[in-house]
């Protein structure tokens, strides 16, 4: 066996040159991900804000008692996510909101007029309840998750619907962070949603304050509430939930319900609306904004429901 010849031995110093090069271009590329800063958007469910801040500070959602302040707790909001997110630029704040027709009212008109915000409109039907909106807050998180334009999200709200928004946006490696508002004696946000998300935060009555006031000129609830009463409790919705369950047994068959029962505890989104509506059909009121009482409801629905099978 001989040598091989000196034109065939690896030429040591190319080697070296490629290897020097490489180095030199992969510390380039992690200055440059070191100096790229990371960036955060808010997403505010506007329905959720004004029940749950409403009820907070004046003790009603009706947004007809009440003014919010949307600019100042926009701003609030933003302020908040500086701290929380220090190193991080903000996107923009999306603010979701129900509209006739999707037609901007004066006041949506005006926080879309806002810097850095992005208002987005569902629909709003005959019992002033969102539809849509939901839809609207996935389909955003999603897109800006996959496209990495976002790296934190913060999301304003608490319908459980909202679960897939996040597991989606999480599917593309960001992170969702869940800010509510706090609920005297018992929670506004669905718990499937609080365990979905990467980290939790509530403003309490002296965050929300400042940017909610009552309306001297408007009587709360008015005739309807001289008529209805008081708000009702939980085993008051519980008995109206197990009041709607044994009205459907009645008129749409055992065959038919006993579908529902394999996905306990949860049920299928065109079912609960349909429970929803005719619950606050028989309550003379909104459950919106009232996840607590949500819960309540389909509860009562299972129980009603199970004892049949």
């Amino acid at each position: 066996m001989t040598d091989s010849p000196l034109s065939d031995q690896p030429d040591l110093a190319a080697i070296a040159a490629g290897v020097e090069r490489t180095n030199e271009l992969l510390t380039r590329v992690l200055a440059e991900v070191a100096t790229t800063p990371s960036t955060h958007a808010i997403f505010v469910d506007a329905g959720y804000v004004y029940a749950a801040a409403g009820r907070l500070v004046t003790g009603t959602e009706d947004r007809r008692t009440f003014d919010l302040d949307a600019e100042g707790l926009i701003e609030a909001f933003i302020d908040k996510a500086r701290t929380i997110f220090p190193d991080s630029r903000l996107l923009r704040v999306y603010w979701y909101d129900g509209a006739r027709r999707r037609i901007h009212t004066a006041e949506q008109q005006s926080i879309a007029e806002l810097p850095d915000v992005k208002v987005r409109l569902g629909n709003l039907n005959a019992n002033n309840q969102q539809k849509g909106v939901d839809s609207l807050i996935r389909t955003d998180l999603e897109s800006l998750a996959r496209h990495r334009a976002i790296s934190d999200a913060a999301l304003i709200g608490g319908d459980e619907d909202l679960v897939s928004a996040v597991e989606a946006a999480q599917g593309y490696g960001a992170r969702v962070h869940l800010w509510g508002i706090e609920a005297g004696g018992g929670r506004n946000q669905a718990e499937p949603l609080l365990w979905e998300v990467d980290s939790q935060r509530t403003f309490d009555l002296d965050f929300c304050k400042p940017y909610v006031t009552r309306r001297a000129t408007y009587e709360p609830y008015g005739e309807a509430a001289a008529h209805h009463g008081p708000a009702p409790g939980r085993e008051d919705v519980r008995f109206v939930g197990a009041q709607v369950a044994a009205q459907w047994l009645g008129s749409r068959g055992r065959d038919t319900l006993a579908e529902l029962l394999p996905g306990h505890p949860y049920l299928p989104g065109s079912v609960d609306q349909e429970l929803l509506v005719e619950a606050e059909a028989l309550l003379g009121l909104s459950l919106r904004g009232h996840a607590d009482l949500r819960r309540a409801l389909r509860d009562g629905f299972w129980d009603h429901l199970r004892t049949q099978y």
